[in-house]
């Protein structure tokens, strides 16, 4: 069976579901049902698709979700999460010690984009491939048991999965093609799976052109955007009106739609009332808590997630250098370059995210933190300069299933402000005033715009890649905005993993699994992104 149409192959378990238009107005022997039937038959429906709704969500944090199926069980295979480190580890400021506990570093990239299985470069190349079409096969399954014409109650549900849906396809286009752009639209993207495929259309699924996969994604975020007014959430675990315009601020801001991306952000804020995080509080190691003031949309893991069951296969084990039961633990810590840490003013809180030179933070006199990491190795000075302290665990200890449930965090206020600015400030609006007032009143109260001696727009870059530092935002943005990566000036990358390498180079572009190109009689070896050294 192909390897995409296997993802969506379980859409026939909605037909248990189906859709309302199809039963909810006839009764046994074709009886005409009365209001309350038909009441009762709506609740059934939206019981039904909520329950479908759970599988999309649950895939963002399975073990071993994108190698499982293939008889691989890596440590590094634990969801949405580590795709974002991943990612983070292919660029500039997110650096990680040489040594054999580390599952997330690249000792060269000649081999980075290698698409096989016989490769640790190739694993992660199916990893990331099969968790984003596994969601989208989640969400497949939800959107076909709901009457997208009729939706009734199952509404929420149904915008739900066609923003998350959209989600994946916003991602997987930054990876697998250069970014939104004229010259750039026509080129081949991304397969794309919609929901409701005749087995004839799954026979063989092609790379559609970048403007189709956009087209596709917009279509989803537009449609949740509207129909998730009034839509009350459980919990911050499932998307709602302010994350979908979030969501489609971020598409918005990829098309070069400038003015529109900071609409959206700024209804995101609206909607949600979500507030950066005060000085104060991020002087606190954290970003571990969905319930954060500042957080819009996370992924909510528990003690009894398979992840966290697992002890050391979950994102707390490999970024929170407070965890001594996972990999940091045993020194496998994420560390800041050190150029981008020395251009970080001191009296800008963030300074503190990171161990300075001498191995100290504020963060570690401010709270327990520095008596708890004490305890994993007998010195508070047992990391090395430039360690992250930003990220705590799940509940403040070091040990124990408690510290490895921590959340994920998907979506938060301090991003859509940079969204703001910067569509604000491409569209020649007043985006350096929002920034300023970011970073004076919540990070830097001494802060300058001008400090850096950089434009307005690359200032909000680099204060992207200093306030989301950590959080899989950054390959994005190096793809998005045409950047180079270039590691020659930080003292901290181990010699084997200083490179560089110039904006809009190929092997930026990640390939197509082997596996899939020999499933999928859709794609062939030349409609796959060509293997290119450096």
């Amino acid at each position: 069976m192909k390897r995409l149409t296997k993802y969506i192959a379980f859409i026939v378990l909605a037909v248990a579901f189906t859709s309302c238009n199809e039963w909810m107005n006839e009764g046994p022997q074709g009886a005409t049902k009365t209001t309350t039937q038909l009441a009762d038959a709506a609740a059934q429906n939206e019981a039904a698709a909520a329950a479908n709704l759970s599988a999309v969500y649950a895939q963002f944090i399975q073990l071993y979700s994108g190698l499982g199926d293939l008889g691989y069980s890596r440590h590094n295979d634990f969801g949405y999460a580590a795709i974002c480190m991943f990612m983070d580890a292919q660029t500039n400021d997110f650096v990680s010690p040489n040594i054999g506990y580390n599952w997330f570093g690249f000792s060269d990239w000649k081999n980075i984009r290698d698409n096989t299985l016989q490769t640790t470069d190739g694993l992660i190349c199916h990893l990331v491939w099969n968790e984003y079409y596994k969601i989208i096969r989640a969400c497949n399954v939800v959107i076909e048991g709901v009457d997208s014409e009729n939706p009734g109650l199952a509404r929420g549900v149904l915008s739900q999965a066609l923003a998350v849906r959209a989600f994946c396809y916003l991602q997987l286009a930054q990876l697998y093609q250069f970014t939104y752009g004229d010259d750039t639209k026509d080129f081949k993207c991304v397969p794309v799976v919609k929901d409701r495929m005749t087995a004839e259309q799954t026979e063989a699924i092609p790379r559609v052109t970048v403007d189709s996969v956009f087209r596709f994604i917009m279509a989803d975020l537009n449609y949740a955007c509207d129909s998730l007014e009034g839509y009350g959430r459980a919990d911050k675990g499932y998307v709602d009106q302010a994350v979908a315009y979030g969501l489609r601020a971020r598409a918005n801001l990829v098309m070069k739609n400038w003015k529109a991306a900071a609409d959206d952000a700024d209804k995101a804020l609206q909607l949600s009332g979500a507030l950066p995080l005060t000085i104060e509080e991020a002087a606190v190691p954290g970003f571990a808590s969905a319930s954060a003031h500042n957080v819009l949309w996370a992924n909510i893991i528990v003690e009894n997630n398979d992840v966290v069951q697992s002890g050391i296969c979950n994102w707390v084990s490999h970024m929170s250098s407070f965890y001594g039961d996972g990999y940091t633990g045993v020194g496998a810590t994420r560390w800041i370059a050190s150029d981008l840490y020395a251009q970080i003013a001191s009296t800008d809180v963030r300074k503190g995210w990171w161990l300075n030179e001498s191995r100290q933070s504020p963060l570690l006199d401010a709270t327990g933190y520095r008596e708890l990491k004490s305890t994993i190795q007998g010195s508070a000075d047992y990391y090395p300069a430039y360690t992250n302290v930003k990220f705590g665990t799940g509940d403040g200890t070091v040990t124990g299933l408690g510290a490895a449930a921590g959340d994920w965090i998907l979506m938060r206020a301090e991003e859509l402000l940079l969204i703001k600015a910067e569509g604000l400030a491409r569209a020649g609006e007043d985006g350096a005033s929002v920034l300023s007032d970011f970073v004076t009143n919540y990070r830097d109260p001494n802060y300058n715009i001008n400090g850096h001696g950089l434009s307005v727009e690359d200032e909000i870059w680099w204060q992207r890649r200093v306030e989301l530092w950590g959080e899989g935002f950054a390959f994005n943005d190096i793809m998005r905005l045409e950047k180079p990566i270039d590691r020659s000036n930080a003292t901290n990358w181990p010699d084997a993993w200083k490179l560089g390498v110039p904006a809009n180079h190929g092997v930026l572009l990640w390939r197509i699994p082997k596996s899939e190109i020999e499933s999928n009689p859709g794609i062939s070896d030349s409609d796959n992104n060509p293997f290119v050294a450096l």
